[in-house]
Order: C-alpha cells, then structure tokens, then sequence
C-alpha cells in the first residue's frame, strides 16, 4: 500500500500548480481587458480628433467655395489653397494613426485662408466702389452724349437756317415787248408783229448774310412755241443740264440790285411766253406774259 501522507503531498503540490496558473491566468486576463480598454479608448479618441479635423476641413473648403464663386481677380489663388485643402482631406481619410500631424496643417489652411477672404473682401469693396464710379461715368458720358447730339443738331439745323437764310431772294420779275424807233426810243408793244426787243427785269433783294461779290444769274426765255429764244446756249449743274437765253452777272454787296436785260429778236409768235430766272441749276423767279 501506498504512504497516505505521500499522496496528500502531491496533491497539495498540484493544487499548488494550479492556484498560480489560475492566479497567472487572472492576472493576463485582466491585462489583456486593460489593454483592450486603453486601445478602445486611444481608438476612440483617434477618431473623435480625426472627424473634428475633417469638419474643419470641410468647412474651409466650403468657404473657399463661396468666395470662388464671386469670380474674382483672386480666384486661382482661392482654388489653389482650396486644392490644398481637399488633398489634405484625401490623406486624413486615408490616415489609421495619430492625426495631430494634421491638425497644424489645418491651422495653417485656416490662417491662409483668413488672409485670403480678408484680401478678397477688400478686392470686392474696391471693385464695388469702381462699379459705381463707372456707371456714374457711363451716366455722365451718356448725358454728354445725348448734349452733344442736341448741339450737333441744333447746328446741322443753324446751318441749314443759315444756308438758306442766305441764299439771295429774286423778286418782281418781269418781261414786256418793245418797239426800237429810229431815234433809239423803246415803245412798249403787246402786239408780236412790232416788236424787236423783249425786256427782263427784276430785284435781288438786300441780304446782310449773303456772301457778297459777283452773282450769275441764267434766264430762260420761252415762246408760244415751246423753243428756247436768245443764245439756247447749255450749261451742266450736277446731272441736269439748262438751255438759256442769256445770262446776266451782278455785282452784289449785300444791297437791293434791279436788273434789267434785253433780249432782241425778230418775228416774235403770238400767245404766252414764259421767263424762269435760275441761280445755278436753282429755279429762283418765275414769270409769264402775251403777245397778240
């Protein structure tokens, strides 16, 4: 038979073994729990830092956005801190450790970006001001313009005013037959068959803003007929051409002139006879008598 006193040693010996193993085993275990905890707190935070970063992020995006979208002289200097940001977003959410290293990247981002929105601020203040000043150009210009069109107008009409205020005035014209005696002396005569000479008058009259000097005038002398009397000589104005009888020319100094021409001639027809007195190719005076 088997020392009973030997087996209750071994087996207080095992017993022995087995309290520290399980007493090990508590102890690992519970290391392992505190462990786990302080991964699942570092975790934890990780992730609390790393989406309070990406917020920030998104919003310097955002208003990176905004002031791009007012289309400033300084919009390529946004979009490029703007592409900065979004590539910083990239690598924070590709990032599974310490994010620290991005948060004094974003707060560089955040202090360019003040700099800029202040800089760009002021650009718009400026070009607001630039806008008014402009437009109140625009309506100045517009009013001198719409002045100056009046002025133009009142010229082009002063001028016309002018054109034909001084174009000189024919007046009283006429014609009447004359018998030639001998002795010189000229009988009036409405009788065809006596007369040798037909006689033209008329008045220019006084014009102060006429431009003085010597003045042509054509006239034109018609029979019962239809033909021209006299030289039926042609002179060209512009596209029309004129036959006339004679031509007279006056010295005018801006007073009263009367003219007064003979037009001889021989075997004068019965009936109406017209006389167009013309300055140029200007019809001026118009006048008509009879012969019996």
């Amino acid at each position: 038979m088997e020392n009973p006193n030997k087996n209750n040693s071994s087996l207080k010996a095992v017993i022995a073994v087995l309290a520290v193993l399980l007493i090990g085993s508590l102890v690992y275990i519970f290391k392992l729990s505190s462990d786990s905890d302080v991964v699942k707190t570092e975790l934890t935070s990780t992730l609390t830092e790393k989406e309070s970063v990406m917020k920030d992020l998104q919003e310097l995006k955002a208003t990176y956005d905004a002031a791009i979208a007012e289309n400033t002289s300084m919009s390529d200097e946004l979009i490029q801190e703007r592409d900065k940001v979004v590539a910083l977003m990239d690598d924070l959410n590709k990032s599974k450790g310490d994010v620290s290293k991005f948060r004094s990247q974003v707060q560089g981002l955040q202090t360019k970006m003040k700099t800029l929105v202040a800089e760009n601020d002021e650009l718009k203040k400026q070009n607001g001001v630039l806008t008014v000043q402009r437009d109140s150009t625009i309506v100045v210009l517009g009013e001198s313009k719409k002045f100056n069109e009046v002025l133009v107008g009142q010229n082009e009409a002063l001028s016309k005013t002018v054109e034909k205020g001084s174009k000189l005035s024919v007046l009283n014209t006429k014609t009447a037959a004359y018998k030639l005696k001998s002795s010189g002396k000229q009988i009036e005569t409405d009788k065809a068959s006596r007369a040798d000479v037909l006689k033209v008058s008329f008045t220019i009259a006084e014009n102060q803003i006429a431009k003085s000097g010597d003045k042509t005038y054509y006239v034109q002398v018609i029979d019962s007929k239809n033909n021209v009397l006299g030289d039926k000589k042609t002179e060209t104005f512009g596209d029309n051409s004129l036959t006339y009888s004679f031509k007279t020319t006056v010295q005018y100094e801006n007073k009263t002139v009367n003219v007064s021409e003979d037009l001889p001639g021989k075997d004068f027809a019965k009936g109406t006879y017209f006389i167009n007195i013309f300055d140029g190719g200007d019809l001026v005076s118009k006048t008509s008598f009879s012969l019996r």
